[in-house]
């Protein structure tokens, strides 16, 4: 493989002193993700991406074979969300090409920059039926960002590079480049486009001075204001910015479960997450506060509950890129359009300037000791007993790990219990699907950020139902080599859909018992890697150290309280404040 690389960078070296490179369209892919950046794809080869596999060995990317393409995508997305890098997927035509739908909507939902490539028929061929044909353009247009369907090879070289810069710049997003057989082998000059402008399509980056000022006055002014983070600061890189405002001028901060790690939960001004499953400090101090500065959230419903009653008290300041999620579910005050990290630094900067050294004016001390209050007298709590609580396992795990592992999550009550068990302090450590809720998405996405950080302790915490949604994916990290650590919370159900069932359907558990699930241990020992169960609380800690010292891909099936429920809840449809406590 070296030597291929060495005569592809020679090549390279040619053309830059202005010698002609004449490629097959498979080449100049390759050539110009080099030239991106990329060093991994995540795909599943086809007939129709056959001339690129061909050319793949040449090039200094590494291919992770995974066994379905949705894996490929939600793998993708775990790398870019672990290393803030964009993530890239490869996929054949048809059945291939359909099988990502799930992980580009669940990445378009999260804002998420990946690229995915599919292979299309032959372009003389699309709209007659060819085997394996679909029309992938026309399916994902709801959930990308922008996609592209290659007809002529002389275009390939520049949507590619659009379709990056597209992906990474604004809100980010998914966007799919379509790639027909036929454009693949073709010949052309290669000439790639140093530089990439696209008429009409202008972010936004920095905040409207204005606007900013606004701001500022307010949340000088403000006697119980509130800060909420959501997943816009860490995709912005924007973490620090926003801890220094809430240090620096004592505002207290909640986060979405998106914008979990923005904001270290060690620290005395962290609320935890707020919502349906949202702690109370957090839902109350939302309720109360005469300020909200959003900062890179959208308020969509299981954060906001009952609209007209959200923060119906305070004035509302909202930072976001995406001009069209201010104002579209929580009319808001002061609105301010802007990269997030860029926007925080104008505002500090402008906040210095403006309080000139007196942020002790206000000093928030009656708000502040009313935080600590509903802290102490409504905590995060559980009663563990004879039988194995979930909240046990996940705290145990954030204990042991002291917070510095990358978790994944599946979708439910695992999910939930992660959100509030685990103490995140750090950007980019959690890795959940948040707007589309896609079980199955944390073990394929585990995959993807122990790509991107090998030496990293990564983990997923699952259900018993969500986990076999990809459980396939245990044959790519074996095959790789990849050290995740799984935890089963195996409460023998469909846990959230048990639990809504319990609290307003009459306890009718309909199709919720998971009554034949597979021997995890078992499973794990058929794929190559480790398997360990836990059936008392006190096996729990030393399961868990040993799966941490075990340098391989581990499950761990804790099994747990059948009927425990993730607490506090809002019911649908009620204000935050109106929390189901037990």
């Amino acid at each position: 493989m070296k030597q291929f690389c060495v005569n592809i960078e020679s090549k390279a070296q040619r053309y830059e002193r202005g010698k002609s490179l004449r490629l097959k369209g498979s080449q100049i892919l390759l050539e110009t993700l080099v030239k991106e950046g990329v060093d991994v794809i995540f795909g599943y080869p086809g007939g129709a991406v056959i001339d690129i596999y061909h050319e793949l060995p040449n090039y200094p990317i590494r291919h992770v074979l995974v066994r379905h393409e949705q894996a490929a995508v939600h793998a993708a997305d775990g790398y870019a969300r672990s290393s803030g890098r964009i993530g890239v997927a490869l996929v054949t035509s048809g059945p291939g090409a359909t099988n990502t739908v799930t992980g580009i909507a669940t990445a378009y939902m999260d804002s998420i920059p990946i690229v995915i490539l599919t292979g299309q028929v032959p372009t003389m061929l699309i709209g007659n039926d060819a085997f394996q044909e679909a029309d992938i353009v026309g399916i994902t247009r709801p959930c990308t960002k922008h996609n592209y369907l290659v007809k002529d090879i002389v275009e390939l070289a520049q949507v590619i590079r659009e379709a990056f810069y597209i992906a990474r710049t604004g809100r980010p997003g998914p966007v799919l480049i379509d790639l027909p057989k036929d454009v693949m082998n073709s010949f052309c000059e290669y000439d790639f486009p140093e530089t990439i402008h696209l008429r009409g399509y202008n972010p936004t980056v920095k905040g409207h001075v204005g606007q900013i000022k606004r701001a500022v006055t307010e949340i000088l002014n403000a006697e119980k204001p509130v800060l909420l983070g959501g997943g816009g600061v860490i995709s912005s890189n924007g973490a620090e910015e926003f801890r220094f405002i809430a240090q620096k001028f004592k505002i207290p901060v909640a986060t979405t479960l998106m914008g979990l790690g923005s904001f270290s939960e060690n620290d005395d001004l962290s609320l935890g997450m707020l919502g349906m499953h949202g702690t109370y400090p957090a839902n109350m101090s939302i309720t109360n506060c005469d300020l909200l500065i959003s900062v890179g959230a959208r308020f969509d419903d299981r954060v906001t509950g009952k609209l007209d009653e959200f923060a119906s008290l305070a004035k509302i300041i909202h930072i976001d890129i995406d001009p069209t999620s201010i104002s579209k579910n929580v009319k808001v005050d002061i609105p301010i359009v802007g990269d997030v990290k860029t926007t925080l630094k104008q505002m500090t900067e402008i906040l210095k300037k403006e309080d000139k050294g007196k942020e002790g004016k206000k000093k928030r001390k009656e708000w502040l000791d009313q935080i600590a209050e509903w802290k102490i007298t409504y905590p995060l709590s559980y009663v563990q007993k004879n039988v194995i609580k979930p909240q046990f396992v996940v705290e145990k795990i954030s204990e042991l790990t002291k917070g510095e592992a990358i978790v994944t999550t599946e979708v439910g009550q695992n999910q939930m219990w992660t959100a509030q068990y685990y103490k995140f302090t750090r950007p980019r450590t959690l890795l959940t699907s948040g707007g589309l809720g896609t079980m199955g998405y944390g073990f394929p996405a585990a995959i993807g950020a122990q790509i991107a950080f090998p030496d990293r302790l990564v983990i997923d915490i699952a259900g018993d139902g969500s986990i076999q949604m990809n459980i396939q994916e245990m044959a790519t990290a074996v095959q790789h080599g990849l050290p995740i650590k799984i935890a089963i919370l195996n409460n023998g159900y469909l846990g959230m859909v048990r639990q809504w069932q319990e609290l307003f359907y009459d306890r009718r558990y309909s199709q919720t018992h998971m009554n034949t699930a597979p021997d995890f241990i078992k499973l794990a020992e058929a794929y190559g890697a480790v398997g360990l169960r836990a059936v008392k609380p006190d096996e729990v800690v030393p399961l868990i150290q040993k799966a941490l010292s075990t340098p391989r891909l581990v499950i761990m099936d804790f099994v747990v309280e059948p009927e425990e429920c993730v607490y506090p809840m809002v019911p649908s449809g009620s204000p935050i404040n109106k929390m189901l406590l037990v």
